[in-house]
């Protein structure tokens, strides 16, 4: 996959030691959120973090999502504040629920394919609860870090 020329000057997440196994699977083109592996909880979280909040153990595993999801919640930033973003303006940051775990959302964009730009989606075009898909996207020098991003379901 090709990547984006002007996301090279974007600002890009920076992998930790509890995120880094999430940015290990998006360049893999996987999608998944870490879960809690105790039997009695399993429950999912996001962002990843190395304790459970819902039962406080410390073993958790990575699970397959499907990338699907629906549009929870999006703003077109005015004015773009900063250069490399306002070469890009209108575009959209958004929030995105997971279909298998609702309480998760994921930050991102909406964009027309996995290598476009931000402002590929006009934003007149999105809608809250909007069906979407996660993709993926190399970006930054060499594409560094896999960047999930989001393209709606017709």
């Amino acid at each position: 996959m090709a990547v984006n020329d002007s996301n090279d000057s974007l600002l890009l997440p920076v992998a930790d030691e509890d995120g880094a196994p999430f940015w290990e699977y998006t360049a893999r083109g996987e999608l998944r959120v870490q879960a809690c592996a105790s039997p009695a909880c399993g429950e999912l979280r996001f962002p990843p973090r190395p304790c459970c909040p819902h039962c406080g153990s410390f073993e958790s595993e990575w699970r397959v999502m499907s990338g699907r999801g629906r549009l929870w919640s999006y703003v077109v930033p005015h004015p773009p504040l900063l250069p490399a973003y306002a070469e890009q303006a209108p575009y959209n940051a958004a929030l995105v629920e997971l279909a298998e775990a609702p309480h998760i959302r994921m930050a991102g964009n909406v964009v027309a394919a996995p290598d476009a730009p931000l402002n590929s989606v006009d934003p007149a075009r999105l809608r809250i609860g909007a069906p979407v898909r996660a993709v993926f996207c190399p970006a930054g020098p060499g594409g560094g870090i896999t960047l999930v991003r989001w393209l709606l379901e017709r």
